[in-house]
C-alpha cells in the first residue's frame, strides 16, 4: 500500500486529515510517531502556502516519500490581523495546554460585539517535487463561550461556527466538518488530485 506521510505533529490535525483523504488506498503516517531530527526545521514562512510548502518538501526530503504539509489559521475581525499564521503561536503561546490557550482567547473577545472569522488553511504535496497546491477557507463566528468538548491540537473548533451551521466544528461528525470547512476544502481538492493520478506505480513514473 501506497504511503503518505502527513507532516504534522498535532493529533488533532493528522486525525482530521486521515478522515478526509479516506479511501484513497494510502497508508497514512503520522509525523509524530517518527523518529526524525527536524531541529533545523523553522516555520517561518509568510503565509500558509508558504508554511505547507515548507513542511512538505522538508520532511518529504528528508524521509523520501510522498508527504503532504498543511498550515492553517483564524483571522478575527476584532482583533486585526494578530493570529493568521501565529495563531496557535499568539497569545498564551504553543507552550501551554489547549484549555489554556482557547481561556486566553475568549477572554479576549469578551466584551467584543464583532465576532466574524475566517479560517484559512493550505495544503501541499510533494514527492520530490511540488505535486499540487490546495488553499480553502471559511466564513463564520466566534460564539460567546466554549459548545463542545476540546479536540486535541485544535481547541478554536470548539468556539468557531461556520456560516449555515448551528453548531461549532468540534460538534460536528468528520462528514459534517469535511463538508464545509477550511480543512475540509483543502481536503477535498487533494481526494480529487490524488484520485485522478495512478499514484501506486514508482516515483519515478510520476
Amino acid at each position: 500500500m501506497q504511503k503518505l506521510l502527513i507532516a504534522t505533529k498535532n493529533p488533532g490535525k493528522f486525525r482530521e486529515i486521515g478522515e478526509g483523504l479516506d479511501g484513497l488506498g494510502f497508508e497514512f503516517l503520522f509525523l509524530g510517531d517518527m523518529d526524525v531530527e527536524d531541529g533545523d526545521f523553522v516555520e517561518d514562512g509568510k503565509n500558509f502556502r508558504e508554511n505547507a510548502f515548507k513542511k512538505a518538501s522538508y520532511y518529504g526530503n528528508k524521509l523520501g516519500m510522498m508527504t503532504f504539509g498543511e498550515d492553517s489559521g483564524i483571522f478575527v475581525e476584532a482583533l486585526g490581523d494578530e493570529l493568521g499564521v501565529q495563531t496557535r503561536r499568539w497569545g498564551a503561546g504553543e507552550a501551554v495546554s489547549d484549555e489554556e490557550w482557547l481561556e486566553y482567547f475568549l477572554r479576549r473577545m469578551e466584551g467584543e460585539e464583532n465576532r466574524l472569522a475566517r479560517f484559512v488553511c493550505a495544503g501541499c504535496l510533494f514527492d520530490g517535487g511540488v505535486l499540487g497546491e490546495f488553499e480553502g477557507q471559511t466564513r463564520g463566528e466566534i460564539s460567546q463561550e466554549i459548545l463542545a468538548p476540546i479536540l486535541p491540537g485544535i481547541p478554536l473548533s470548539s468556539c468557531f461556527i461556520m456560516d449555515g451551521a448551528d453548531k461549532v466544528y468540534a460538534a460536528m461528525s468528520a462528514e459534517e466538518k469535511n463538508k464545509g470547512s477550511h480543512r475540509g476544502k483543502v481536503l477535498a481538492q487533494v481526494r480529487e488530485h490524488l484520485g485522478s493520478k495512478a499514484y501506486g506505480q514508482a516515483r519515478s513514473d510520476i
